[in-house]
């Protein structure tokens, strides 16, 4: 009774020696085909539990089948050793996906002031991975199913209705599906990157996270904004970043009429001069508009980014305020009232009796008066009522009598 047990341990201990050695193999060899990088680290510290816990499991599943040829149990056993196997190494694909997008995204910093390919590069990584991983997964769990007789039958039928179903499932999740096939045309379409600085709903904020259906935003106040991919490819939004971080930004003054424009052009200079936000670009002082007694001043400057562009038009706008409080006091806006005596009664011009009018007054006018009417000039001998005009009857009468 204790001797088939004896053979298992001994065999069990045996294959646990072999994947030892063959675990030593591998890091050796990984180790001394790279051996001026640093990948090979970074390597052995994603896949070395997975590696191990799978090498073991072979290890056991091997031992089982040669100490235990013969046992009714043993096709159980095979089906628990097949499916613990493919989750194993579903564990080590998906460490493997994991160190080849932190290694491609490792070489693109992002904390540097033009990141755009970075971000880029960064974002459809993370998408990738993603995918990749719901893939893994996805292929894992079908393959554990498959290892049940039963289900290799049901699956044999529904293949056959693969078409029925697939159009059933498509429009029972267009919402999800139109999310995910919106988060892959974002990425890479690149009109969206992580870390990019946009305006939505009239929120300003980078990007923090971009997943097959949503889309984090991390607004100036520490608020987050979560809103759908399709919201992206279906509404218009402003992209701050979408070619480079440099952005230029306005300063408008509304002042009095009295202000010196070249004198505020000259201060303007100097305190762009001793500030480091403003990256040397753009500087420019016009007068826009000049109605409404005041003028409008807008001052244009540039900055490296969305954030130190905000910080520089503060400070600009400050530093013009209070020196044209200490030298210019007469360009502050200013409300101007008029005060004035009380005047006389006015005197009414009286109105002319010669008037000329568009319809009286002449007889141009009374010709084109006629043309707008019915009426028939009155002739000789006719009523002396007060109208100037007859209807067509009286005037037939009339022209009878005559």
């Amino acid at each position: 009774m204790l001797d088939p047990w004896l053979g298992f341990a001994i065999t069990v201990a045996v294959c646990i020696v072999v994947a030892i050695v063959i675990t030593a193999a591998v890091s050796f060899a990984v180790r001394l085909v790279a051996r001026k990088k640093s990948w090979p680290r970074r390597l052995i510290g994603y896949a070395r539990r997975p590696f191990r816990a799978l090498l073991l499991l072979v290890s056991l599943w091997i031992a089982f089948s040669l100490a235990f040829p013969d046992r009714d149990w043993i096709d159980t056993i095979d089906q628990i050793f097949t499916m613990v196997v493919i989750a194993a190494g579903a564990w080590l694909a998906v460490a493997l996906v994991r160190f080849g997008t932190d290694l491609a995204i490792g070489r693109y910093r992002i904390d540097v002031p033009d990141n755009r390919v970075a971000r880029r590069i960064r974002t459809q990584t993370l998408i990738l991975r993603r995918l990749a991983i719901a893939v893994i997964v996805v292929i894992a769990i079908g393959a554990a199913l498959l290892t049940f007789p039963a289900v290799r039958t049901v699956g044999a039928s529904l293949l056959a209705s693969a078409g029925i179903a697939s159009i059933v499932a498509g429009l029972a999740a267009q919402s999800v599906l139109a999310n995910m096939f919106a988060g892959v045309q974002l990425v890479f379409s690149d009109a969206l990157r992580v870390d990019d600085v946009v305006v939505v709903e009239g929120e300003w904020g980078r990007v923090g996270e971009i997943t097959l259906s949503y889309v984090v935003l991390d607004l100036w106040d520490d608020r987050r904004l979560v809103l759908p991919c399709t919201y992206f490819t279906t509404q218009p939004f402003q992209n701050w970043t979408r070619q480079g971080s440099e952005l230029l930004g306005a300063i408008e003054l509304d002042v009095d009429w009295r202000v010196s424009p070249s004198r505020m052009r000259e201060h303007l200079a100097e305190v762009l001069a001793e500030t480091a936000l403003w990256d040397n670009r753009a500087s420019v002082l016009q007068v826009t508009e000049a109605t409404g007694g005041l003028v409008r001043v807008r001052i244009l400057v540039s900055a490296a980014d969305a954030g130190t562009l905000f910080d520089l038009r503060c400070y600009v706008r400050e530093a013009m305020v209070s020196w044209m409080q200490r030298t210019m006091p007469a360009a502050l806006p200013v409300q101007r009232v008029m005060m004035t005596a009380e005047s006389t009664e006015p005197q009414l011009e009286e109105p002319r009796g010669d008037n000329d009018g568009l319809f009286t007054g002449s007889a141009e006018a009374e010709e084109r008066r006629s043309s707008f009417t019915q009426a028939i000039p009155v002739v000789a001998g006719g009523r002396d009522d007060g109208d100037r005009s007859v209807d067509a009857e009286d005037a037939g009468d009339q022209r009878s009598t005559a």
